[in-house]
């Protein structure tokens, strides 16, 4: 008989895999990145300067009031940014100065509650603020009250001392100036802060220190609820930073031709040079010969060039 041949035996076994170890090694990897950064940053805070040190304490006791204290410009190349501080506190002693000498004067103190000192990032604003009786101009009229005289005249004696530009500003209500056809709230208001800069050029301050005058109108309302209202009628004397001081570029001259503005540009003038020789009677310049001048190499033309750059062929 034939041997029978064995049953081939086939063992399959399966690959053990390890256990799964879960994602506690992310937790402890970011505990581990979050105390470097700490860290570096607790490194970089004691190596700055103490105006860097209070921006940053400023920024995370209230962002949007300090965060601008320290910065870069726009295009991001690192420069610092700061405020004058120097000129901030200027600012501060003189809005406590005139707040002193306005509570000092009998005729002014009734007034106070009218008359608003506050310091915005532009500089230092003090705004005259009308009553329902023209506290400070007759109803309708660019013409000062005589308080409004002896108002304008401490403020002169004290903006008079300050390297500071000034920019004087008049604002209406919306009640409409029905007297004139002519004459509107826009008049008005220029009227009124051009009144207001006299004035002041009259106590001692500079004619160059008022670099704009403008009226609003009633488009600048104090009180926007309720545009009657007698505050919307003011006058505003801003102190600009001494940062804002700085001369405006040349321009250009500007002239009207036809209508329309034609811009030309500024001339230049000449150098001074020291006089000519006096020329001897008998030689004018008509006369005298003309003397030779240097011979200017001709340029080669386009067809002098193409010209070269062919063959030449020997007969």
């Amino acid at each position: 008989m034939a041997a029978k041949n064995p049953p081939i035996i086939v063992i399959k076994r399966k690959a053990a895999h390890a256990g799964h170890h879960g994602g506690a090694w992310k937790v402890a990897y970011a505990d581990f990145v979050t105390a470097m950064m700490a860290l570096f940053i607790v490194l970089w805070l004691m190596g700055s300067s103490q105006k860097v040190r209070e921006a940053v304490a400023g920024y995370f006791n209230d962002p949007k009031g300090t965060a601008s204290l320290t910065g870069t410009t726009m295009s991001g190349n690192g420069v610092e940014v700061t405020q004058n501080d120097q000129n901030t506190k200027r600012l501060e002693e003189l809005k406590k100065k005139l707040e002193d000498e306005i509570m000092a004067k009998k005729e002014l103190e009734e007034l106070a509650r009218q008359i608003e000192i506050t310091i915005t990032p532009e500089g230092l604003r003090i705004e005259m603020l009308e009553g329902k009786d023209g506290t400070f101009y007759q109803s309708g009229s660019a013409r000062l009250s005589q308080n409004g005289q002896e108002l304008l005249s401490l403020l002169a004696a004290e903006l008079k001392t300050l390297p500071n530009n000034l920019l004087i500003e008049g604002h209406t209500d919306a009640t409409q100036y029905s007297t004139n056809a002519d004459y509107s709230n826009w008049e008005l208001s220029a009227d009124r802060a051009n009144s207001a800069r006299r004035l002041l050029q009259q106590g001692g301050v500079r004619s160059d220190q008022v670099t704009q005058v403008r009226g609003y109108a009633d488009q600048m309302l104090r009180v926007k609820n309720d545009p009657y209202d007698p505050s919307n009628r003011r006058i505003s004397i801003l102190v600009k930073n001494t940062s804002d001081n700085a001369p405006p570029p040349s321009l250009a001259h500007a002239s009207a031709v036809d209508g329309q503005l034609k811009v030309v540009p500024t001339p230049q003038t000449p150098p001074s040079s020291a006089p000519a020789a006096s020329q001897p009677p008998s030689l004018s310049a008509a006369s005298a010969p003309a003397k030779p001048s240097p011979a200017q190499p001709a340029r080669p033309s386009l067809i002098g060039k193409l010209t070269s750059m062919l063959p030449i062929k020997k007969k």
